[in-house]
C-alpha cells in the first residue's frame, strides 16, 4: 500500500445527527451511516470523516465534548461504532473522528473538578484569572471560587490550557483510544487556536502551537501513515509548510479557507459577496503553487459550517446540476486531498429559512441577537442567515423523494428542504447524468490517475469569469476549465485536443477559439506543452 494513502484518497464528511436516523427519533445515528455504506461504497469513497459522536450536552450539536471516551446515547452505543468500524472496514472504507481539544463542554468531569477548589488537581486544565484581559465577552465569572474563566466560544465551552502537561499527557492518551480502535486519523477542530495566551492577547497561532502538534505527532499518530487534517481558518499557504511539510512531523494538511474568504466582505462571513473569479483564482493559485514535498492540500466546497455551494457560488436554479458539476470538476482535479460534504454530490441547496424558529444552530441564534440589538429588522437578519448560517448544510440528508426524504419517519430534528422532492439520492443514482456520477468519476480518476497526485499546477490568464488551468508532469499535459457564470464566455489557445477527461456538457473539437456555455466545465487531456 502506498504510503500517504491520504494523498490517492477522497474523503466524505458525514454529520451524523443529519445523515440518516436508524430509529426514528428524527436523530441521525451510527447505525444509519452503517445502513448507507453501500451508497458511499457506490460513490466510491476512501475514508469518511465523523462529526463528533461524543458525549455531548449538544450546545453545540457536540463540538461541546463532555466524555471523549463515550458515544453519546442520541448516536447509539459504542458497539454500534465498533460495528461500523468493522463493516467499513471491510469494504474499503476508513473512519476519520472530528476531534476539539481546544475546548470542552462545562459538563466535562475536568471541568466539574476543575470547579471545586483553586488547588483541585484539574484547575490547571483551564485558564483562570481574577479579572478578565482583553476581550470581555471571552471569560466568565464562576462565583464557587470567584474566578473568571477563558472561552473563545460559548460559556458552555471552556478553553483547555495547552500549557499544562498533565492536560496535554491525558489529551494524547484519549487520542491513542481511538487510534487502537483502528480509525485512520483525525479532523482537528480548530486547531490553530490551541497556542493561545490570553494574558499576552494572543488567541490564534501562539508562540508553542507547532511545539504541541509536534509533541502530539509523535505521542500518538505519528509512528503510522494516518491521516490528520487540522482546521485552521487563520492558515496562509506560507503557514501551511509549518503544519505539514513532511519533515516537521506535524499533520497531512490543513483546511485552509483563502478562496471562501474571498467572499467575505471586510474578512466577516456575514457580509457575503457574489462569487469573484478572479479572486477565486488567484487564492487557490497560491495554495496551488505549494510544493508538495512543502506542504499538501485539503480541496474542499463545503463542510457543516459553510452553505451549500450551488446556493452559495453556484446557480441553486435552472442551472443547478451544471454548476455543482462544473465546481466538482475544477475543485477534485486539483493537486491536493478533496473532501465531500454529505448532500454536495446530489446538489443539495440552502434551506428557504423565513423565521428564527426553523433555525438550531448556536452561531445563527447569537448572530440574531447582535443584530437585533444593533436595530436590525428581523426581515433583515434572517434573509442573510438564509444565505450564510450553518444549518443550511445541516438540513437532513435527502435520501428519497418521501415528505421527510427517507430520512426519518419521526419528526427530523431539523425541517426536510422541500425540494427533497425533486433532489434525493435515489433520483441521482437511477439518473446516468446526475451530479452523483460526476463525482464518482472523479473519485474513480482520483484512484487511477498519477497525474492528479504528481502534476505540477499552472493558472492560465483568461477573462475573469473563466477559471483554467493546467496540469504539467515531464510528459503529458492537461487542461481543465470551467465557465463560472451564466453567460457565454470566449477562450482562445493553441493547444491540442488528445483526450476527453470528464466534461458536463459535450466536449469542444478545436481550442483556438471557444465560445465556453454557461457554466460549461470540462477536462482533457493535451498535446503535451513546454
Amino acid at each position: 500500500m502506498m504510503k500517504n494513502w491520504w494523498k490517492k484518497a477522497v474523503i466524505y464528511q458525514v454529520y451524523p445527527r443529519s445523515f440518516k436516523d436508524s430509529n426514528d427519533d428524527g436523530v441521525g445515528d451510527i447505525n444509519g451511516i452503517t445502513e448507507q455504506l453501500d451508497y458511499l461504497k457506490k460513490l466510491g469513497i476512501d475514508a469518511i470523516w465523523l462529526s463528533p459522536l461524543y458525549q455531548s450536552p449538544m450546545v453545540d450539536n457536540g463540538y461541546d465534548i463532555s466524555d471523549y471516551y463515550k458515544i453519546d446515547p442520541l448516536f447509539g452505543k459504542m458497539s454500534d461504532f465498533d460495528e461500523l468500524l468493522e463493516k467499513a472496514k471491510n469494504i474499503g472504507i476508513r473512519l476519520i473522528m472530528d476531534l476539539v481539544v481546544n475546548h470542552t463542554s462545562n459538563q466535562h468531569l475536568w471541568f466539574k473538578e476543575a470547579r471545586k477548589s483553586k488547588d483541585n488537581s484539574k484547575r490547571d486544565f483551564y485558564i483562570w484569572r481574577d479579572q478578565p484581559v482583553g476581550e470581555r465577552r471571552n471569560w466568565t465569572y464562576d462565583s464557587s471560587t470567584q474566578q473568571y474563566y477563558f472561552h473563545l466560544f460559548s460559556p458552555q465551552q471552556p478553553d483547555l490550557n495547552w500549557e499544562n502537561e498533565e492536560l496535554r499527557k491525558e489529551i494524547y492518551k484519549m487520542m491513542n483510544f481511538w487510534l487502537d480502535k483502528g480509525i485512520s486519523g483525525f479532523r482537528l477542530d480548530v486547531i490553530d487556536l490551541i497556542g493561545k495566551q490570553p494574558d499576552q492577547g494572543v488567541t490564534v497561532n501562539g508562540p508553542k502551537l507547532h511545539e504541541y502538534l509536534k509533541e502530539m505527532n509523535l505521542a500518538t499518530f505519528g509512528a503510522k501513515d494516518y491521516l490528520t487534517v487540522g482546521e485552521a481558518w487563520s492558515s496562509s499557504p506560507e503557514l501551511a509548510k509549518l503544519y505539514s511539510s513532511p519533515n516537521r512531523q506535524e499533520l497531512s494538511m490543513v483546511f485552509g479557507f483563502w478562496h471562501l474568504l474571498t467572499s467575505a466582505g471586510n474578512g466577516n462571513k456575514w457580509e457575503k459577496l457574489p462569487l469573484n473569479v478572479s479572486k477565486l483564482k488567484e487564492a487557490m493559485a497560491a495554495w496551488q503553487k505549494l510544493n508538495p514535498n512543502e506542504a499538501w492540500n485539503s480541496l474542499f466546497l463545503g463542510n457543516h459550517d459553510l452553505p451549500r455551494i450551488v446556493s452559495f457560488w453556484g446557480d441553486e436554479g435552472e442551472n443547478r446540476e451544471k454548476s455543482a458539476k462544473a465546481f466538482a470538476i475544477l475543485f477534485h482535479l486539483m493537486r491536493g486531498t478533496p473532501f465531500i460534504y454529505q448532500g454536495e454530490e446530489l446538489g443539495m441547496t440552502n434551506f428557504p429559512f423565513e423565521n428564527l424558529s426553523e433555525i438550531n444552530d448556536l452561531e445563527s441564534h447569537e448572530y440574531f441577537t447582535d443584530k437585533k440589538n444593533e436595530g436590525k429588522t428581523e426581515a433583515e437578519i434572517i434573509k442573510i442567515l438564509r444565505e450564510m448560517s450553518r444549518d443550511n448544510a445541516r438540513t437532513p440528508m435527502q435520501w428519497t423523494s418521501e415528505q421527510k426524504a427517507g430520512f426519518t419517519n419521526g419528526k427530523p430534528w431539523l425541517t426536510v428542504n422541500p425540494n427533497a422532492a425533486e433532489i434525493n439520492a435515489n433520483q441521482a443514482v437511477s439518473d446516468s447524468d446526475s451530479i452523483f456520477y460526476t463525482y464518482q468519476k472523479l473519485i474513480e480518476l482520483r484512484h487511477k490517475e498519477d497525474w492528479l497526485v504528481e502534476a505540477d499546477f499552472e493558472l492560465i490568464e483568461t477573462t475573469d469569469k473563466i477559471f483554467a488551468y493546467l496540469r504539467k508532469t515531464g510528459t503529458r499535459s492537461f487542461l481543465v476549465l470551467a465557465n463560472l457564470s451564466k453567460s457565454p464566455q470566449h477562450f482562445q489557445s493553441s493547444y491540442v485536443k488528445k483526450n476527453e477527461i470528464i466534461s458536463n456538457d459535450n466536449f469542444p473539437n478545436l481550442l483556438t477559439d471557444l465560445e465556453i456555455k454557461p457554466w460549461q466545465a470540462f477536462a482533457l487531456e493535451i498535446e503535451n506543452v513546454d
